[in-house]
């Protein structure tokens, strides 16, 4: 299982991507994990990861409460499926990934910038995996 952690668009704040490639180096002592920005007119998210699950970061998408996010990880590691988490720009998700995607999925009902959603992704990422592994960081 790897996970891939792909942001669309330059981000603003170095410090806020540090924190994000804080949590991914955490998570990487659980699974292979990657995080890089992705062009969307130069990409190709299902031919590049087509066995994974994609899931895209989206306003309207599902709200997950920690235990959902955690359960997704654990059924993809069971499945030993890669996961392909996405978020968007200033601009959004392209319009035609939505209906692609494996499942859209809501952080918070409010907004935040694109370099915290990063962080905050990430970090529920590391946090999955710590829960699974019995590790003291979630409680």
């Amino acid at each position: 299982m790897k996970i891939f952690l792909y942001y669309i668009g330059k981000p603003r704040d170095a410090h806020a991507n540090a924190l994000a490639a804080d949590f991914v180096g955490r998570a990487s002592r659980y699974a292979a994990c990657e995080m890089r920005e992705i062009r969307p007119e130069r990409t190709d998210l299902w031919a590049k990861h087509p066995a994974a699950r994609r899931i895209l970061l989206d306003p309207a998408g599902k709200a997950m409460d920690t235990a959902a996010f955690v359960k997704l990880v654990s059924q993809a590691e069971m499945e030993g499926r890669d996961l392909v988490f996405v978020v968007g720009g200033a601009d959004g998700l392209p319009a035609d990934w939505r209906g692609r995607a494996d499942a859209l999925v809501s952080l918070s009902r409010m907004t935040f910038p694109h370099e915290l959603a990063r962080v905050m992704l990430a970090e529920q990422i590391y946090r999955a995996f710590a829960t699974l592994r019995g590790h003291p960081y979630p409680r």
